[in-house]
């Protein structure tokens, strides 16, 4: 099972195998509280493409065929069969810092792990 939750709220036993996938540490939160397994910057967006998701919620549709097409890189495939075999067998907690919690990177990300799944 794959889920989306924002980094600011507080970690659960639920969550399972916790991963940060933003390239930014998010502001205000210490390492040792973020109960993070991981933090894979290589799958978050392009700098680029970030801040084309940052300043317009118009262009989402946009946003996911791009970012889509960075997560279909031959060398991220590894991280990202590993991480459905995470999926697989228990948990897998996406964590992002964006507030916008339906149209973020982890959305996406999720919906291209369920697809290999």
């Amino acid at each position: 099972m794959v889920v989306c939750k924002r980094i600011y709220e507080p970690s659960s036993s639920k969550d399972g195998y916790r991963v940060l996938i933003d390239r930014l540490w998010p502001r205000g939160v210490k390492r040792e509280e973020a109960a993070i397994k991981e933090w894979l910057k290589e799958l978050a967006p392009s700098s680029e493409l970030r801040r084309l998701a940052t300043t317009d919620k118009n262009k989402w549709a946009e946003f996911q065929r791009r970012y889509r097409m960075e997560l279909s890189k031959p060398e991220l495939q590894p991280t990202l069969e590993r991480l459905r075999k995470i999926a697989r067998s228990g948990t897998l907690t996406l964590l992002y810092a964006k507030r916008d919690t339906q149209h973020n990177n982890a959305v996406v990300l999720k919906e291209v792990l369920e697809e290999g799944l």
